[in-house]
């Protein structure tokens, strides 16, 4: 199960760290890129719309295989598009890809997690993190050796074709969950009242990782005043944190408990942000975006982890429904500090990137839901 999340980080960054020769083989200006960057938006919020029922279906072992070798495809297909509308339905069909792939394997690793009976979404996440920095650390090599895209992409494909075919022999099936009579049918993703807070959690660590991933530069660099250089480094300094805060996320909250680690952690996160943003010099805010990632790094995989232990839902359809709501967060929520940096500066929008970070702190109880213990021995990729 980590290799198909290494997998799915692996391409990601692969994808975005050729943006560029993508572009320029189109002869895309900023503006056409980035509206077309927002099809991968759009066709994630379609997978979520339809892969809760074919979780239920299928299960999550299958329905992760199949979209898995969508995504793998779907990689090739952006490096062949010959134009821009062609490259728009691709990015489409990558974004549903992505994002129905994205469910699938977190439902898998809630079912994973059941059987353990401890804690381990925090070091599956953990590997699509280290397959994101091997993708973007792999894609600007490969860019810099000069290597065209088309091979590039292709070769990525197939090999993440055989090593996922390996992978998917370490998955397992669902376990059968009960839908409760008085509980109807849900279609389109829409989250039962169970649920509302849990997506409320994931929307606000949506925004506070989104803002990061645009935002964070573009502040060392334009309210601080460093080079494009160092101004790297703040989100580099987040990333890193994040990625050892996964992985050892899972120990930290057998001990201490989900509550208080997406609490506690989201009240530093939060801290961590004033410190980036408050004393405006470049040390406090590698100091502060390295603190914000540890802080923010366990609370998608325990809401996670928790939607897919709500009684009486599939974990598929639950992590469908609160993965709806949390990926809005990532889609709205830097374009609207983008507006908000423009009028009050960009102190001023992640300010509330800040309050919102400590906005999770009383809404954590509700992630209270543990793994169900099993005494089945699991073993997997």
């Amino acid at each position: 199960m980590s290799v198909i999340f290494a997998i799915a980080g692996f391409l990601s960054a692969t994808w975005v760290a050729r943006i560029p020769a993508v572009s320029s083989k189109l002869d895309l200006d900023t503006a056409q890129l980035g509206t077309l960057l927002l099809f991968i938006g759009i066709g994630s919020l379609v997978g979520f719309q339809i892969i809760g029922g074919m979780i239920e279906r299928f299960g999550s072992a299958r329905t992760s295989l199949g979209f898995g070798v969508g995504y793998l495809i779907s990689l090739s297909l952006l490096a062949l598009s010959p134009n821009a509308i062609v490259l728009g339905v691709v990015l489409l069909f990558y974004g549903f890809a992505f994002g129905s792939l994205d469910v699938a394997m977190n439902a898998q690793g809630v079912t994973v997690e059941r059987g353990l009976g401890k804690p381990i979404m925090g070091s599956l996440h953990g590997f699509f993190s280290l397959g994101a920095l091997l993708g973007a650390v792999a894609g600007g090599g490969v860019a810099g050796l000069g290597i065209g895209v088309t091979a590039h992409f292709i070769l990525c494909t197939i090999v993440g074709l055989v090593v996922l075919f390996w992978a998917n022999e370490g998955q397992i099936p669902d376990e059968v969950v009960a839908r409760e009579e008085s509980a109807p049918k849900r279609r389109f993703g829409l989250p039962p009242r169970s649920l509302w807070v849990l997506g409320l959690i994931a929307f606000f660590a949506a925004v506070g990782e989104g803002g990061m991933g645009d935002w964070s530069a573009l502040y060392i660099r334009d309210e601080i005043g460093s080079s494009e250089g160092l101004a790297a480094l703040g989100f580099s300094a987040f990333s890193l944190t994040m990625l050892i805060g996964r992985f050892a996320g899972d120990k930290i909250v057998a001990t201490f408990g989900a509550v208080r680690v997406v609490g506690i952690g989201s009240a530093i996160s939060a801290i961590g942000m004033l410190i980036a943003v408050l004393p405006g010099t470049l040390p406090t805010a590698l100091i502060g975006f390295a603190i914000m990632g540890i802080g923010l790094a366990p609370a998608f995989p325990i809401v996670y982890s928790a939607a897919g232990a709500t009684p009486g839902i599939a974990s598929g359809a639950a992590v469908a429904a609160v993965a709806t709501i949390g990926y809005t967060g990532f889609l709205l929520g830097p374009p609207v500090l983008g507006w908000v940096g423009h009028v009050t500066g960009l102190k001023g929008a992640l300010l509330i990137v800040a309050a919102l970070l400590a906005a999770i702190v009383p809404f954590a109880g509700a992630l209270g839901r543990a793994p169900k213990p099993s005494t089945e021995v699991i073993s997997t990729h």
